[in-house]
């Protein structure tokens, strides 16, 4: 096969989506990569990049549209980095994340033929998201308040509207760019390393309708000030606020978490609610940016832990503790386990104003603290684990298979380390007995996943 070179122009039939989002096509047996295209159409791409298996490129034109091709409803797609699939017929993108999930546990785990059931489709297709991390960037016209350009670390998409935010967050958002406008004060220049404004971070409780703002600046009196004077335009245009905070980000990189913070109006945390339960979340906790169909993955976990009532349950990588209060009243005990000590306090105050007594949470790494209290915790019956998107460490996967739960309940939200989690747990001794995949995030590549394993 002859490698394209940057800069062709190729003629390709897009065979699939791959995952990330873009389409799959080859030139003579040679593997292209092509974003903002469909299953079966024609396309003219322009190769960015070659290695020496595959290439990546950008779309020219389309010359034949493939039947999923939809007109995206956002006038941003494809310039903001946002949102990968609002190209594609929303069934054909279910499809294409189950495929994912089959394909990354044949190829990675060895294991074709796994039952992975159909994807369970999103409540919302838009306007769903509880938590949104806008950036402030210098523009032609002044300032923006948006989006990453696509493929751009220091160029931004500057907003009118965010559809899939929820209406009340992108609400905020217009109201703080307001703000900033009239303070003229400089939005950070990324390339240039200079600036005041950096980001704006809005979450809601969707149940509650509790709205929680952060600024992030660069250091200063200046900025302190100024974002004092965003307090009162957004009291008077937003009822549901209950608290304004300040963070301080001195750095090079583009955070939003681990800075010195300080409340400048109200308080520094919101409650949401999730069924029965009814969570307190600070600032920087951990929560699924989707509320209405997290009550669905929720559901999906308590089919796959199976309890009645006597089990004791493990809560891994546990964050706010969401997963094990949820299911807590059909467990026996319930012990969770989370490294951020601002989650684990979270926790530990969601079960006592639950009424959740058989909870116990502790903080540090999961498979540390497992080794160093394994002689007073009690075994567990089953075991939850909901790891980031690297999946669980080498540490992690020898303390769970030391442990030895009959039911493992795997929550992934990355196919790949999911796979890779996967070998290493089935030659430890367990049987994967099914995946169910639950679409979280509409618009995107990303899916979500509840895994059944049984020792």
């Amino acid at each position: 096969m002859a490698r394209p070179r940057p800069g062709d122009v190729l003629e390709l039939t897009v065979d699939d989506l791959a995952f990330g989002g873009a389409g799959v096509g080859r030139d003579d047996g040679f593997v292209v990569f092509t974003p903002d295209t469909v299953p079966k159409e024609r396309v003219r791409a322009r190769v960015r990049r070659s290695r020496r298996r595959f290439a990546d490129a950008d779309l020219v034109e389309v010359l034949e549209p493939g039947p999923a091709r939809v007109e995206p409803p956002c006038p941003y797609v494809p310039r903001c980095g946002g949102c990968r699939l609002q190209h594609v017929d929303y069934a054909e993108t279910l499809r294409a994340k189950r495929e994912q999930i089959v394909e990354h546990l044949a190829r990675i785990a060895g294991l074709p033929g796994q039952e992975v059931r159909p994807v369970d489709p999103a409540a919302e297709r838009l306007g769903y998201r509880n938590k949104m991390e806008f950036s402030f960037a210098p523009g032609p016209d002044g300032l923006c308040l948006g989006m990453h350009r696509r493929g751009r670390w220091d160029e931004v998409v500057d907003l009118d509207a965010c559809l899939i935010a929820s209406p009340r967050i992108d609400a905020a958002r217009a109201t703080a760019r307001e703000w900033a406008v009239d303070e003229g004060l400089a939005p950070y220049d990324q390339r240039a390393q200079a600036g005041v404004l950096r980001h704006l971070v809005v979450r809601e409780g969707r149940a509650t309708r509790q709205l929680l703002v952060t600024v992030v600046t660069a250091p200063g009196p200046e900025a302190a000030r100024s974002v004092g004077r965003l307090a009162e335009p957004l009291r008077a245009a937003h009822p549901e606020l209950v608290g304004l905070l300040h963070a301080v980000n001195d750095g090079v990189a583009e955070v939003t978490h681990d800075l010195p913070t300080s409340v400048v109006w109200g308080r520094d945390w919101f409650e949401e609610r999730v069924g029965d339960l009814t969570l307190r979340l600070s600032a920087a906790a951990f929560f699924q940016t989707n509320t209405l169909m997290t009550e669905r993955l929720y559901r999906r976990v308590a089919e796959a832990a199976a309890l009645d009532g006597g089990q004791v349950v493990y809560d891994l990588f546990a964050g706010v503790g969401s997963i094990g209060l949820a299911i807590a009243r059909s467990a026996g005990q319930v012990v969770a386990i989370e490294i951020a000590r601002q989650s684990v306090e979270d926790a530990a105050a969601n079960a006592q104003a639950n009424g959740l007594a058989a909870y116990r949470a502790l903080c540090g790494d999961v498979g540390r603290v497992m080794r160093e209290h394994r002689e007073e915790l009690p075994a567990p019956d089953v075991a939850i684990v909901d790891p980031p998107r690297a999946g669980l460490n080498g540490r992690a996967v020898r303390r769970i298979l030391e442990f030895a739960p009959p039911t493992l309940v795997y929550v992934s939200c990355q196919p790949a380390t999911f796979a890779e989690n996967t070998a290493r747990l089935v030659e430890g001794g367990y049987q994967l007995e099914y995946v169910q995949p639950v679409d979280m995030f509409p618009q995107t590549p990303h899916i979500e996943a509840v895994a059944r394993f049984r020792r």
